[in-house]
């Protein structure tokens, strides 16, 4: 499934970490994190993860299902964790998780988590480009590869691309439960 001429990559040549304090302008008038905000670091910390893993410009294709578990609160450190989870032809598919905490470092909690795709672009930053593979190590990295591959067909069903009677991995998983 995976074409490409660069060498495959591990997992951690391409992890991001990124943190933010919240401060009173990216608050609403409940002291808490805007979600619209939130969105945009969970964005960009997964752009930083792609383009290191592709090397080349990327652009978002799609975003999964946002999760807001816990709120974040005026004052708190957010800790957001990037990573490939795998590639495909054009695009890479990166799961990035928020973490919170005092400014301290107490009372570390997960707040949200999310997929994104991104489609890496050549040098015009205009048409797609093969990306590098993904080496999955650890037993966590080769549970996310192996769901990608679901996680991808259900985008694709979703967005119009891909008809479900076609989705051969999304089709095997529901036949698992009967």
């Amino acid at each position: 499934m995976e074409k490409s001429e660069q060498k495959p990559k591990k997992v951690s040549e391409s992890h991001t970490v990124m943190t933010e304090l919240i401060m009173p302008n990216d608050t609403n008038p409940m002291g808490h994190l805007m979600g619209g905000y939130l969105m945009r670091w969970m964005d960009i910390a997964c752009a930083i993860c792609a383009g290191r893993h592709c090397e080349a410009h990327v652009v978002t294709a799609a975003v999964d299902y946002i999760s807001f578990q816990n709120p974040i609160k005026l004052g708190d450190v957010i800790i957001l964790e990037a990573s490939v989870t795998r590639a495909f032809n054009t695009s890479v598919e990166i799961y990035v998780e928020v973490f919170a905490s005092d400014i301290k470092g107490h009372k570390s909690r997960r707040c949200n988590h999310a997929y994104f795709t991104f489609v890496a672009l050549d040098d015009n930053k205009r048409n797609p480009i093969p990306v590098p593979a993904v080496i999955p190590l650890s037993n966590e990295e080769q549970q996310q590869y192996e769901g990608a591959i679901r996680r991808r067909e259900l985008r694709l069903i979703l967005a119009g691309r891909m008809k479900p009677k076609d989705a051969t991995e999304v089709r095997k998983f529901f036949a698992d439960l009967s």
